[in-house]
Formats: structure tokens, C-alpha cells, sequence
């Protein structure tokens, strides 16, 4: 089990704020840490994998201490990276250029059998004696994924791995971070953006907003339950409202896709072009509201 209250003092858009990580997680589960940008969520996988010094508080891990400090004075107890049996993936792959697949894996660990192991598992047996600059976005950040399993790490921090593939590569590591969580059983901690993902992946969500955690709960709960009423509910910006044959039509932008909401009289006076909007449905009738200041936007996390 791993139990944090740590804390640290960031600064954000606004200010600065204090990162309060009080939390426990299981071991072997795969966990969403999600949030708007700047709430906490990379500096606390950071403060876990000992690459950021907390400011005070204590990090345990299966009844072992990692850290301990108090405001203002020195660590009691501060294990370094390398000490923590953490493995890191961040957004870049930071694989070694001259080096070859399997040579990347081994620089980790010089276990050859392991790194064979492993390259199998995520389907690059083939091309372990391939340099990166000849690999795919998806083949390296598998690459990335099995280097940092070289340790036999007890925890897997992944900040937004996925957020630069496309749909269908997405799809591909989704199931490589499953059938790694479910053979290896590993405990997972991923940033993500990405509600399909949350929604495959994880078994509990962690939502960050200014440094604290103010939702703690499963993903159905997060997506599904939270309104039951609506069916569907995402965030777009209107880009035109029109006049079409007597009746006003709404054109939303949700994503990369754009979307026409019939509205009427009443809808049409409170909307104008760049409006934040809701938009969802209910009982299938498409239903389209202003976005409220404050208002969490579970489209985007």
C-alpha cells in the first residue's frame, strides 16, 4: 500500500498554492490521476519517484518509509529514485539514440532475459536490435514502457504517455498497460487527459484541482453515475448560430468534431459565438447550456 500526505508549495497562473497528497492506494491497481494542467498531478508522481522534494509530510510504501520531512528543516528520510523500485514514463521517451532497442533495456538492467521477456510481451521481439530513430511513436513508447519494467518496479508512474498517438495506437498500448497490470501486477499511476482511457484502464480516479484531491472514487461513478439523467454530456465552444428554416441551430465544436444543436428562441438569446456550452442529452432531445464559471468540465480533465 502506498500512503502519502505529503506536501509542497507550487506556483501556478494564479499564485501559488500548497500541494496537499493525502492519499492511500492499494497495491496492484491502476489509478487515474486527473485534474485541470498546473493542479499537482505531475509533482506528485514526481514527489513518489523521489525527483521532487516534498516540503514536509511522509511517503509510505508497503509499511517502508520513502520519505519523512517537516516544514523547514532537512528530510529525516528521503530514499533516492534509484532506492524506490518506481518505474517512470513521461511524455518523452528519452530513449538513448546510439543504443538499440534491446540495448536501452539493458542500460536499465543488465538482466538480458528479462529485457527479452519484456520486449515480447509488448510485441517488439523483433526489432530489439533496432535503433529508435527507426521506430514508430507507438514502437517507443512501448520501448519506454518495458525499460521502465527492467527493475521489476512495485509501481509504474506514467505521466500522459498516450497523449501524442493516434486513436488506434491509443487503443493498442491501452491493452499492453492492461495485460502488464494483470501479468506483472504492477501497481499503475497514470496522468491522463483522456476519458475512454480512464475509463478502460483504471479502477479508481484522483481528481487534482489546485493541489488538493477533491474527488476520490471509481470511474463509472465519475462518468456514469454523477448524471444519471444525461446520456452523454461534453464541453464545445459555439462557433455560429444560424437561422435554418424558421428554427435557430447552435454549430459546436466538440474536439475535432463539429456538432449542430437545434435550440430555441429562449437558447438562442443566451448564446453568442466563443460561448463555453454543455452540451448533452436527455431522453435523446439534445440539450445545450452555457458552461458555468467554476464548473468542473469532465470533458477535459
Amino acid at each position: 500500500m502506498v500512503i502519502s500526505s505529503l506536501k509542497k508549495t507550487l506556483v501556478g497562473a494564479q499564485g501559488s498554492f500548497l500541494l496537499e497528497a493525502d492519499v492511500e492506494i492499494d497495491r496492484g491497481g491502476v489509478t487515474a490521476v486527473a485534474g485541470s494542467s498546473g493542479s499537482g498531478k505531475t509533482t506528485f508522481l514526481r514527489m513518489i519517484a523521489g525527483l521532487t522534494i516534498p516540503d514536509e509530510g511522509r511517503l509510505e510504501v508497503d509499511d517502508q518509509t520513502w520519505f519523512f520531512g517537516e516544514k523547514g528543516r532537512k528530510p529525516v528520510i528521503n530514499l533516492k529514485p534509484q532506492e524506490r523500485g518506481v518505474g517512470v514514463v513521461f511524455q518523452g521517451y528519452a530513449l538513448f539514440p546510439h543504443m538499440t532497442v534491446l540495448g536501452n533495456l539493458l542500460y536499465a538492467s543488465g538482466n538480458r532475459s528479462r529485457a527479452e521477456m519484456l520486449l515480447e510481451m509488448v510485441d517488439l521481439g523483433q526489432l530489439k536490435h533496432v535503433k529508435p530513430a527507426n521506430l514508430s511513436g507507438g514502437q517507443k513508447q512501448r520501448v519506454a514502457l518495458a525499460r521502465a519494467l527492467m527493475r521489476q518496479p512495485g509501481i509504474l508512474l506514467l505521466d500522459e504517455p498516450l497523449s501524442a498517438l493516434d486513436e488506434t495506437m491509443k487503443a493498442v498500448l491501452q491493452d499492453e498497460l492492461i495485460k502488464i497490470n494483470r501479468e506483472l501486477g504492477v501497481t499503475i499511476l497514470i496522468v491522463t487527459h483522456d476519458s475512454s482511457e480512464i475509463y478502460k484502464l483504471c479502477d479508481r480516479v484522483l481528481v487534482f484541482e489546485e493541489g488538493r484531491i477533491v474527488t476520490d472514487t471509481s470511474p463509472r461513478k465519475f462518468f456514469v453515475e454523477r448524471e444519471a439523467t444525461q446520456k452523454f454530456a461534453f464541453k464545445g465552444e459555439v462557433l455560429e448560430v444560424r437561422d435554418v428554416d424558421a428554427i435557430w441551430v447552435a454549430v459546436v465544436a466538440i474536439g475535432n468534431n463539429l456538432v449542430e444543436v437545434v435550440i430555441d428562441t429562449n437558447e438562442k438569446e443566451g448564446l453568442k459565438v466563443g460561448d463555453s456550452v454543455i452540451v448533452g442529452t436527455k431522453a435523446f432531445n439534445p440539450t445545450i447550456r452555457k458552461f458555468q464559471q467554476g464548473e468542473f468540465d469532465f470533458s477535459r480533465l
